[in-house]
């Protein structure tokens, strides 16, 4: 895979990291050629490790390469070898004990909304950032408060959600491990959605992370528990598809085959499993929509997650469904297919670039002049609603399927503007 680069340099408009500093070994190339010295038995030195940590796993390189480099197995690989052989300083082995202790446990995640909501609507968090007592935390530490999101309460979905009119098809929904905790108002819309367009939805209780946080950062073994339990999961479900409405688990899953391909009895069903797994916006293009979509006075600027559109291709999709929705416009994000920092955990890990990247793009989604941003990823949409408040503005953010669940229940723009959906079926 290696050799596959010819080192054309194609890839350097579309890396934000060399976006930021212009160096070559902060470049995709520049890091294939870190990668071949090491085979070649170069050791593996801080320099080399920090220029493999300073990457986003963007795939921004993947979509710009005229070569077909897969990149993105390369540098998962070349982590995983990272984390077996390099140890890193105590400060980022806590840093990193703490987020995997954390963010791949729904349940765990699901403890923190109480705190976290009594945090945030006894004012404490406001007087906190007005006084700037949060300014002396660590920097990873201040951008977990920065990025945490609302707590609402949302109605539980039930196991079974049947199909509105003709059955098309049964469809099992991965809630996901941050989506479900902190965006479940976002798998509620995935749900109503998918039944309005005649998909019997299927929510298996117990899921678990899909491990796309482990193995987008070298935690392969920990990536590999987490998918067998996927498989298992939604292997007994049978259903037609598997529904990710995340656009990282939905890349994650996709890869499945490579993933498990050395775990025995595992291999055969993991690849039948990411043969079936599809994205939201992805299944009800690939389905064709039934369902009438009401009138939504509203210009829009849609944000293209890295590990949606670079990892799994889909960016028609997602704009031909909101353009099918009758007043709404859709307006592009100058650069848009530069990363926005959130990159899975890289804006806990490298908070400096990410917040950068952060601005970056929070400045490109504001001279849209759109009244919402779209997107279709929980880290992109925490992301990039942190950044424009660093700059003093307020945008309100939603899911892809949140504006179809509206144009379909008929709902009033202002609930997307109001960041809130009235409770119902």
């Amino acid at each position: 895979m290696i050799d596959d680069c010819v080192h054309c340099g194609f890839c350097l408009p579309s890396c934000p990291t060399y976006e930021l500093w212009g160096e070559e070994m902060d470049s995709p190339r520049g890091r294939i050629h870190l990668m071949e010295t090491g085979l070649d038995g170069e050791p593996l030195s801080e320099s080399m490790v920090e220029h493999f940590d300073n990457c986003l796993g963007c795939m921004a390189c993947v979509t710009a390469c005229p070569s077909g480099v897969q990149y993105g197995p390369l540098i998962n690989r070349t982590r995983a070898q990272v984390e077996r052989n390099h140890r890193r300083e105590l400060g980022q082995r806590l840093l990193r004990r703490l987020i995997f202790g954390l963010f791949p446990h729904p349940r765990r995640l699901r403890a923190l909304r109480g705190p976290l909501a009594l945090y945030q609507r006894s004012g404490l968090s406001e007087l906190l950032r007005r006084t700037g007592l949060t300014d002396g935390l660590p920097a990873s530490l201040r951008t977990m408060e920065e990025l945490a999101p609302p707590v609402r309460s949302t109605p539980r979905i039930p196991e079974r959600v049947p199909a509105r009119g003709r059955r098309r098809a049964v469809v099992g929904m991965l809630t996901g491990c941050v989506q479900h905790a902190f965006f479940p108002e976002v798998n509620t819309a995935t749900a109503r959605v998918l039944a309005s367009e005649g998909c019997e939805v299927l929510v298996p209780r117990g899921q678990g992370c899909c491990g796309a946080l482990s193995e987008h950062t070298g935690r392969e073994r920990e990536a590999v528990a987490f998918a067998k339990r996927v498989v298992d999961t939604f292997t007994t479900a049978e259903v037609d598809y598997v529904v990710v409405n995340s656009a990282g688990c939905g890349s994650t899953l996709k890869e499945y085959a490579r993933l498990l391909a050395d775990e025995g009895e595992y291999a055969a069903a993991a690849a039948s499993l990411a043969e079936r797994v599809r994205d939201v916006a992805e299944l009800v293009a690939e389905l064709g929509p039934v369902a009438e979509r009401h009138r939504l006075e509203l210009t829009v600027a849609y944000h293209d997650a890295c590990h949606l559109s670079h990892g799994q291709g889909i960016r028609s999709q997602p704009r031909e469904l909101l353009r099918s929705v009758p007043g709404l416009e859709v307006r592009e994000i100058e650069r848009g297919e530069i990363c926005c920092g959130s990159a899975g955990v890289y804006n806990l890990l490298r908070p400096e670039p990410a917040a950068e990247l952060g601005e970056l793009k929070a400045g490109n989604v504001r001279a849209t002049g759109a009244e919402l941003l779209v997107t279709a990823n929980p880290g992109c949409a925490m992301q990039i609603a942190a950044a424009l408040r660093r700059r003093g503005e307020r945008m309100p953010v939603a899911h892809t399927v949140q504006v179809l669940d509206a144009a379909v229940r008929g709902l009033p723009a202002e609930t997307l503007l109001g960041h809130r959906a009235p409770a119902g079926s």
